[in-house]
């Protein structure tokens, strides 16, 4: 055995073949969350536009009760599960 064969051994290749495929992932999940957008930037109001509302969109996390408030994956902060911004997506 030569020394490129022993610098070079096969599972040595496959550990940097996943780690190098892992690596691209792991940016874009934490670029994913820091891009929030502020509530006055997507208009957002705690009042629901006709039976749009943020309790049965897409985008929406609820909290602890029905009642509590939520997260939104778009918009910053605490969202009311009334509330509704232009940000909104039904549910299918």
């Amino acid at each position: 055995m030569n020394y490129c064969q022993k610098k070079f051994s096969r599972r040595k290749i496959i550990k940097f073949m996943v780690l190098g495929a892992a690596v691209p992932f792991a940016f874009t999940t934490s670029q994913a969350q820091a891009t929030k957008v502020s509530k006055e930037t997507m208009q957002y109001r705690d009042k629901p536009n006709g039976k749009q509302q943020c309790s049965n969109c897409m985008q929406f996390i609820p909290g602890k009760t029905s009642e509590a408030n939520g997260e939104c994956k778009v918009v910053e902060g605490s969202i009311s599960p009334q509330g509704w911004c232009t940000a909104y997506a039904p549910q299918s």
